[in-house]
């Protein structure tokens, strides 16, 4: 099974990278505008192929998609500090209208997997620019997965044993649904009862915030957010090549709100294979509604 990588940089990069030592597919393209970039992250990848899977990592131009079950796009302007992810759209707007024409005259038949910020919006952009492809954008699934981490250190179990999601918007406007949260089958304070631990409206705040503000306090210290939203992207390939109808919070065009953004969806082989909603509070809807509003406000002006 081939997946293609387009976009070389630290997103894209690391996404293959993680493909890679996971055994996710048997070959791997890269490819970017930049081709020194993309052959020599190619060759570095391609190097701890011999103590992994055995992957075969090469490097090309946008033709060597041809194949390609599913093509990760990471091309795009990367959010700096201070910019929230709205900030890309009109830039990375652009450089969608040209690439992803290209990439789906050079991979008939793949999914499109978008990673891309703002990803809600232009997951919306690669729809109607490649209308006989399958398009999913990585949405929340990072989000959720940040959300999963931090109440699993508050009631001190492998984070694998949470579940709960983030909806809505990638960025700022995400609900963290918290109607949706158990540990253990059981509400996240039933459990922390249970286990004697303690749990007030002050730790779900620092989580909250925890979660919200990630990004921009990795973006601070280091420049750029890549080994989560990389393993993000593996498992989302993942989930796809091998059919698994997994529930991941992925976003994709949701008529009932106009726009694409994210809620539990059944992921499969041909992508989005349908859409779960989950019983909300008042508040949560509320916030839900706010956020698509919001995504609705950013696509306005975005023509294929």
């Amino acid at each position: 099974m081939k997946v293609g990588v387009v976009g070389s940089g630290l997103v894209g990069a690391t996404a293959a990278y993680a493909l890679t030592l996971r055994g996710t597919c048997s070959e791997l393209v890269l490819t970017d505008k930049d081709e020194k970039r993309a052959h020599a992250e190619a060759q570095d990848i391609a190097h701890a192929s011999p103590v992994s899977h055995g992957t075969r990592v090469s490097s090309g131009p946008t033709e060597a998609l041809q194949g390609s079950r599913v093509v990760i796009v990471a091309a795009g302007a990367n959010q700096q500090p201070g910019e929230s992810r709205l900030d890309l759209t009109g830039k990375n707007a652009a450089i969608f209208r040209e690439l992803i024409p290209q990439v789906a005259a050079s991979a008939p038949g793949a999914v499109l997997l978008i990673a891309t910020n703002p990803v809600d919006a232009l997951t919306d952009l690669a729809t109607r620019l490649a209308p006989d492809h399958a398009v999913v954008g990585s949405g929340t699934v990072l989000d959720s997965a940040r959300f999963r981490h931090l109440i699993a250190r508050r009631a001190e179990v492998d984070p694998t044993h949470v579940h709960g999601y983030v909806l809505g918007e990638h960025g700022d406007s995400e609900v963290l649904a918290w109607s949706t949260v158990t540990v253990a089958g059981l509400p996240v304070d039933e459990f922390m009862a249970a286990r004697g631990l303690p749990w007030t409206a002050e730790m779900r705040a620092e989580i909250e915030t925890g979660t919200r503000d990630a990004a921009a306090h990795i973006i601070d210290g280091k420049r750029a957010t890549y080994y989560g939203i990389g393993a993000s992207l593996a498992r989302i390939t993942e989930r796809i090549l091998g059919d698994r109808r997994a529930v991941l919070t992925v976003s994709a065009p949701t008529p009932e709100f106009g726009v694409s953004l994210s809620l539990p969806r059944i992921v499969s082989a041909g992508g989005v294979q349908g859409t779960i909603m989950p019983r909300l509070n008042a508040d949560e809807q509320q916030a839900l509604e706010a956020s698509a509003q919001v995504l609705r406000d950013a696509s306005a002006g975005l023509q294929a």
